[in-house]
């Protein structure tokens, strides 16, 4: 049975939906637009907040990994652990060992932790395999997925050492580990294999409990692991949560963004909802009398009008579902990317949520309009119809006839204060257009100053290398969730250090300083290194030379200017209780430095620590690239090509860098940006027409008796914009610099996300230039929504407009 009755209520439904087709339009475009971004934001904010949650369920992830020594606890004993209270599943004891793997072309990668097992499935940690098979046999390895690139692909072999009768591996397949209990996987023969060699051999256990939710927790069921195995047995664990916590940072940039936007398209639909019901109410006063004079009661003419603003509004929100579901696909497929083949399509509960909500907002904004309809008198509204309440914007019309502009622009800007409500709700429409606008090339502009600050080699015109630029190994492996990049191999950031057969740095220096057009150049180095206080290894750029072209953006402090400084991120001063001016030793290989932390850098990437030092505090140290810049007027190509053919003999090369590239996250926070900034600019423009095409309507027996007195169709159309214009003047005023503090209120806000704060050069992105552009922008947006109706009624005959009424 239909909820608003059936003979003439729905025949009135039926009649108003037809015949009042733009209003019909816009509202079903309205909330279509709003659905379908809100159903994006709602997919991002779920898969933001939870994309661990989602593949450790799916995974069976372990809450701790424990490492035993197996000289001091069984295997029988260790799998007897599985069966302590709390504990709801283990999988292991699985062979572990650490080693330094080296590529084909010498280079040795960071350190990997790899573990035996036969198969990638268990009771916990079932390892999602991203391309090729899990290892079968001996001399056959399957890496975590961060490492698959050009260097590295299947079938690649990576000797498990830089000695001459080390072993080779064979890379067969890629996973993911979504509580990253290793970095590689080979079977249990090919760990016992290495453990041969000399390598220590620890034995894994992964295990599940069912509290483990806190650290107390935690910390609980590692006391209880080391009583079940005795003293010494236990060597080392790693809960869940730390990963997790890398992991939700990693994700969480993208949840105040998308809020902003989320409450921007709810306010957005909420204005152009309420001003089409009331225009509909407003302009359709006399039908309203005629149907209360026929017999329809108040109930039924509100139950009428709410009708037939959700009629086109379900239309609407189910053709905005289907959008919002199919935009979501690709802006999910980056952040699926990193957890696995964990399904991570719009939750269930969302396309309910979201629907349901568009329904109560449309029908609300529909039920103060109708309920006003049902109030109005019956002899009152037949006789006074669509016109406005007498004297209403007198004043307005009497102020603005005495401005020095032609007549038929004066009037129309007074038309305005006929209709305030009317003229507030186009108002805020380009406010908020403008707002969004502002915002997102505010956002945008953020986004890429972050990325290319993120990546100071893009700044060289030419990459020297010490091997070929092939032969360069990956970024070692992000923690699970990181938000930032890692330098890629093409634009010099070379994770490890050259091993045999590399180019000698000297000779390569030499060659590089006798080039002509040689503009500026320095050396780098990128590998681990060990800093006191901080557990395992972190990564170091040690830089050779004048690095000024090659350094971060910094928070505070300085960049690296000499020896015996050190720059490091913000995440550096926060785990290891320093700040800026403090000392840290830092080891390098076999040689160890006292170095004064002389700069906070800004660093996004995630929970891995890089820290920036000065070549000369470690003189067993040698640059593996040099980045160039090349003198005005010297082609970088034609430098490249010189030196690359000086250089090659001697085992390195020489390329031009390509142009920074934005990837990962970045690239789907700016789609994510641009798609929903267009959908609420253009929920504006329309809520722009519906208004205007409403009061044409009602103006429509004044333009007839302007065109019969020799009104010409651009005076027309003059008087439909200027109205608009000036609304369109004063959202602008209002909605930029809106947008503008929006902007420095979200940016800080996405940094301490990732646990860093946000240079100027990411927050100032803002030029007068831009101001302005915006702006105009909103000017634009009003008068582009206006003139459909305005050249309707410019080509509308003085006739016609007289029947009309």
């Amino acid at each position: 049975m239909s909820p608003f009755g059936h003979g003439a209520l729905g025949r009135v439904v039926r009649s108003g939906v037809g015949r009042r087709r733009v209003q019909t339009v816009v509202i079903a475009l309205a909330t279509m637009m709003a659905v379908a971004s809100a159903v994006v934001a709602g997919a991002l904010m779920v898969a933001a907040a939870a994309p661990f949650d989602h593949a450790f369920a799916e995974q069976r992830g372990a809450h701790i990994t424990a490492q035993f020594d197996p000289a001091a606890a069984s295997a029988a004993r260790l799998a007897e652990t599985g069966k302590l209270d709390g504990v709801t599943a283990s999988a292991g004891p699985y062979p572990s060992t650490a080693f330094r793997p080296v590529d084909r072309a010498g280079l040795r990668l960071p350190t990997l932790t790899l573990v035996g097992r036969s198969g990638p499935d268990g009771d916990v940690d079932r390892v999602e395999l991203k391309s090729g098979r899990w290892a079968q046999r001996p001399g056959e390895i399957v890496l975590t997925s961060s490492f698959e690139g050009p260097g590295i692909e299947i079938g690649s072999a990576l000797r498990t050492s830089d000695t001459a009768d080390a072993p080779a591996l064979s890379v067969v397949g890629f996973a993911v580990s979504s509580s990253r209990t290793a970095d590689s996987w080979a079977t249990p023969a090919q760990v016992a294999a290495l453990a041969s060699g000399g390598r220590p051999v620890m034995s894994q256990m992964l295990y599940r409990f069912d509290r483990a939710g806190t650290k107390e927790q935690i910390l609980a069921a590692r006391e209880k692991l080391a009583a079940a195995v005795g003293p010494g047995a236990l060597l080392g664990t790693q809960s869940w949560l730390d990963t997790k916590r890398a992991a939700d940072q990693g994700a969480a940039a993208t949840v105040p963004f998308v809020m902003a936007f989320g409450v921007l398209g709810i306010v957005m639909s909420v204005i152009i909802v309420s001003s089409v019901i009331s225009g509909a109410v407003g302009t359709g006063l006399r039908r309203i009398g005629i149907l209360k004079a026929i017999g329809f009661t108040p109930r039924e003419v509100v139950r009428a009008y709410v009708a037939q603003a959700l009629v086109p509004a379900s239309v609407g929100i189910v053709v905005g579902v289907v959008l919002g579901n199919l935009l979501a696909v690709p802006m999910l497929a980056d952040t699926e990317s990193l957890y696995g083949t964990v399904p991570l399509s719009v939750a269930w509960w969302v396309d309910v949520a979201v629907p349901a909500a568009a329904l109560l907002v449309v029908g609300l904004a529909a039920l103060i309009p109708a309920r006003r309809a049902g109030r109005l008198d019956t002899v009152e509204a037949i006789a006074v119809g669509r016109a406005p309440r007498t004297g209403r914007g007198q004043w307005a019309h009497r102020a603005c006839g005495r401005l020095p502009l032609p007549r038929p622009v004066t009037y129309g800007l007074a038309t305005p204060f006929t209709h305030p409500v009317r003229a507030l709700a186009m108002l805020l429409a380009v406010a908020f257009g403008t707002i969004a606008a502002t915002f997102a090339v505010g956002l945008t502009s953020s986004l890429s100053a972050v990325g290319s600050s993120q990546d100071p080699e893009s700044r060289a015109a030419v990459t020297v290398t010490t091997v070929k630029p092939h032969a360069i190994a990956p970024p070692p492996p992000p923690p699970a969730g990181g938000g930032g990049e890692s330098p890629s191999p093409a634009s010099g950031g070379v994770a490890g250090t050259p091993a045999s057969g590399a180019a000698d740095p000297a000779e390569v220096r030499a060659a590089l300083t006798s080039q002509a057009g040689l503009g500026s150049y320095y050396g780098k180095l990128s590998a681990e290194a060990a800093v006191a206080g901080v557990s395992g290894t972190v990564r170091i750029s040690l830089y050779e030379g004048d690095a000024r072209d090659g350094s971060y953006a910094m928070l505070s402090g300085h960049w690296i200017t000499g020896k015996g400084q050190v720059v490091v991120p913000a995440r550096f001063l926060e785990r290891t209780s320093t700040e800026v001016g403090d000392t840290v030793r830092v080891t390098y290989e076999k040689e160890s430095a006292d170095l004064r932390i002389v700069g906070e850098s800004f660093d996004t990437s995630g929970n891995e620590l890089e820290i920036h030092a000065d070549m000369a505090d470690f003189p067993s140290a040698r640059p593996s690239t040099f980045l160039v810049t090349v003198r005005p007027g010297v082609s970088a190509d034609a430098f490249a090509r010189k030196l690359a053919a000086v250089v090659r003999p001697l085992g390195g090369d020489a390329t031009t860098v390509p142009p920074a590239e934005q990837k990962g996250v970045i690239l789907i926070m700016e789609a994510m940006a641009l798609l929903l900034t267009l959908m609420l600019v253009c929920v504006a423009g329309l809520g722009i027409l519906n208004s205007v095409v409403l009061d044409t309507r009602e103006r429509i027996h004044d333009l007839g008796v302007c065109k019969a007195i020799g009104m010409t169709p651009r005076q027309t159309v003059s008087l439909v914009l200027a109205p608009v214009a000036a609304i369109g003047v004063i959202g602008a005023l209002m909605g930029v610099p809106t947008g503008y503090v929006l902007h420095g209120l979200v940016m800080p806000v996405m940094g301490r996300a990732v646990g860093t704060g946000m240079p100027a050069p990411v927050l100032d992105v803002y030029s007068p230039v831009h101001i302005l552009l915006l702006g105009l922008g909103g000017v634009v947006l009003a008068v582009l929504g206006a003139l459909v109706p305005a050249g309707w009624a410019a080509r509308a005959r003085a006739a016609t407009a007289l029947r009309t009424e």
